[in-house]
């Protein structure tokens, strides 16, 4: 590639951050990466009735918390800025107008009552109403009055708006990264509204414009916008500028069923479909940051969604995706979106975490509770490197450990029923046995237990299963000496005598 790589995301501020959106902004971050080039934010907010307070830094938030933070954004690295379009619009007018001197766009004076007539006069007659060279022509535009009567419309206020003047009878053939060769016949294409006479551009103006004034090279986007290439690649052409190369991404599909993955699925669903918590009048749409996931692990299952190496391998730092990463092996079909996968994706990324780290993360869940943490970290330390294996994330630590902390108040009905007279006496023997150890350790309590199991020739399951049981509650947890040894002596046999009073 002989001109530097410049790649962005360019969202609108409507509302949070879609996942979908948020992969769109993986891929372009990976791809800038990779080829030693760079990745801008730029905020679309043209449309200023669909902007949402708080959509903006909600944007930013969630790519710092990802760990894909543009390069050039607002305000940082501002050398095409502004990065605002809103901020952009006194450029915008001069381009239209360009167009309009070109020959490549025209003035529409069509009210919307009248456009609403030809769509229904066409409807009646089994027929699709396009805004094209069928009948330009014959509706309201600068292209059948005249020069003069056009300015004069123009300055006595009426309402206008400046579409593209789409070529005739043309088949266009366009190249992208992931597709291939796609055609389009520019007769079935309507000719798209670019500017309003409010000032303010349309997406298509002004996304191309900017495109071109902040050098982008490529342009990495949902499939969605695959319809707007060919408008994209003519007003390229329409400036005389030299089009940037297109990759259009496979959408997420939903879980079950067909369509798109939507806002809405997530919560319906059960699981988070946008990367920090949104807050509305309404209520909250839950995130993947609030919901107990780690960004590496968020970020690792979204660069699978419609992307491969081309190997098995499904676990990679950021750094391995940048190095793996290529266009030509994102995936053209849809990728379905499964949140089991997620979970397993976010235990991964839990278990190689530091204990340490772990246990003042959870910390504040045991402190709910009632127990201090203060002068137990080393202890929470280890429960922690006990539990961790069988969690997907730190809420649960919880349920997997208040045996650590509290006596059980309830016992696994199957396993009571195996509880007998033999083994009120086993366990009366198993007290005595405890009492008699000082080297209160794992490894030497398992040693001297299981020393007098043998030497008694007593079977495993009659000792350690009610054991178990009378500790924890259930035939459940890590290896049963570590959580002795952690409870300490005197709560051990407690616990076994209560055991032995409710049997």
């Amino acid at each position: 590639m002989s001109k530097q790589v410049r790649v962005r995301f360019a969202p609108s501020p409507t509302g949070p951050l879609h996942i979908g959106g948020v992969r769109t902004a993986l891929f372009n971050y990976l791809f800038a990466k990779k080829n030693n080039g760079v990745f801008f934010l730029r905020i679309e907010d043209t449309d200023q009735n669909r902007f949402v307070p708080g959509a903006e830094e909600y944007i930013m938030d969630a790519l710092e918390w990802l760990g894909i933070a543009p390069d050039e954004t607002i305000g940082k690295n501002e050398k095409f800025g502004p990065y605002k379009q809103s901020e952009r619009k006194h450029l915008y007018k001069q381009y239209a107008d360009e167009l309009i001197n070109s020959g490549n766009a025209y003035y529409a004076f069509d009210t919307p009552e009248a456009l609403d007539f030809y769509r229904k006069q066409q409807e009646e007659q089994g027929k699709t109403f396009i805004y094209n060279h069928h009948n330009r022509e014959k509706l309201d535009t600068s292209l059948v009055i005249s020069v003069e009567e056009t300015i004069r419309r123009i300055a006595a206020g009426e309402d206008f708006v400046i579409r593209f003047k789409t070529p005739v009878d043309e088949t266009l053939h366009l190249e992208d990264i992931i597709r291939g060769e796609v055609k389009f016949e520019t007769n079935l294409l309507d000719d798209k509204v670019l500017f309003k006479s409010d000032g303010m551009p349309t997406y298509h103006l002004a996304n191309i414009v900017d495109d071109h004034l902040m050098e982008t090279s490529h342009v990495i986007r949902g499939e969605e916008w695959l319809p707007s290439m060919p408008l994209h690649v003519m007003l390229y052409r329409a400036f005389g500028w030299k089009s940037p190369e297109f990759a259009h991404l496979p959408l997420i599909m939903k879980p079950v069923g067909n369509g798109k993955l939507s806002k809405r699925d997530g919560d319906k669903m059960g699981f988070p479909v946008f990367p920090l918590d949104w807050k509305t009048a309404e209520g909250i749409y839950s995130g993947y940051r609030e919901k107990g996931f780690f960004p590496e692990a968020v970020v690792n299952f979204l660069a699978l969604l419609g992307w491969n190496d081309g190997t098995e391998k499904e676990l990679f730092s950021l750094e391995e995706l940048v190095e793996s990463f290529d266009l030509s092996r994102v995936h053209k079909a849809g990728a379905k979106f499964d949140p089991d996968k997620n979970k397993w994706f976010n235990h991964q990324y839990l278990v190689k975490q530091n204990d340490a780290d772990l246990a003042k993360s959870f910390a504040p869940l045991v402190a709910e509770k009632g127990f201090s943490t203060a002068l137990e970290m080393t202890r929470l330390t280890k429960i922690v490197s006990l539990i961790k294996e069988r969690a997907h994330f730190v809420s649960e630590f919880w349920e997997l450990s208040d045996f650590f902390f509290v006596a059980p108040t309830t016992y696994d009905e199957n396993a009571s029923k195996n509880w007998k007279t033999e083994t009120q006496v086993l366990m009366q023997e198993l007290i005595s046995v405890l009492g008699e150890i000082t080297d209160f350790t794992s490894l030497n309590i398992e040693t001297i237990v299981k020393d007098w199991m043998a030497k008694n020739k007593i079977g495993m399951g009659k000792v350690m299963q009610p054991f178990r049981l009378s500790l924890v509650g259930a035939l459940k947890g890590p290896h049963l000496f570590d959580i002795v040894e952690l409870i300490g002596k005197e709560e051990t046999i407690k616990r076994i005598e209560k055991a032995i009073k409710i049997f």
